[in-house]
């Protein structure tokens, strides 16, 4: 029997039923979040710059959390730029909402993400859960 759980948070499952993929998979202990972008619970993009980068943050959360975890249970943490000149406005963001415990963290340059213009940042993760 596998231990491999779908999270799909409310609100997400659009995602899961029309693009086919989970939000996260949970494995034991061990969350692995899929990318995570700047679009709102109606699928939208969320702009301007800092918006879209906080909805992504706020989407990651989400997922943690649906799957019973804290952002200070991720261990890796990527992110992709189409942009990489908005690394400092992303790290301003990032350590808003990890303050403690900071995971190990790869920032990847793309051309484009989603296969739709506008989005500027996809961020996935693997958490941990605490004992």
């Amino acid at each position: 029997m596998s231990d491999r759980q779908p999270i799909i948070p409310k609100g997400m499952e659009a995602v899961y039923e029309k693009i086919h993929y989970a939000s996260a998979v949970k494995v034991g202990d061990t969350i692995y979040v899929s990318g995570q972008i700047g679009r709102d619970e109606h699928m939208q993009l969320v702009e301007p710059r800092e918006a879209q980068i906080v909805q992504a943050f706020e989407n990651l959360k989400k997922v943690l959390a649906a799957a019973g975890a804290e952002m200070t249970d991720i261990v890796d943490l990527t992110s992709f730029h189409t942009d990489m000149r908005d690394l400092p406005l992303f790290m301003e963001v990032k350590d808003r909402y990890l303050t403690r415990d900071y995971p190990a963290w790869t920032a990847i340059g793309a051309a484009q993400l989603c296969g739709v213009p506008g989005y500027i940042i996809e961020i996935k993760a693997v958490a941990v859960l605490r004992r």
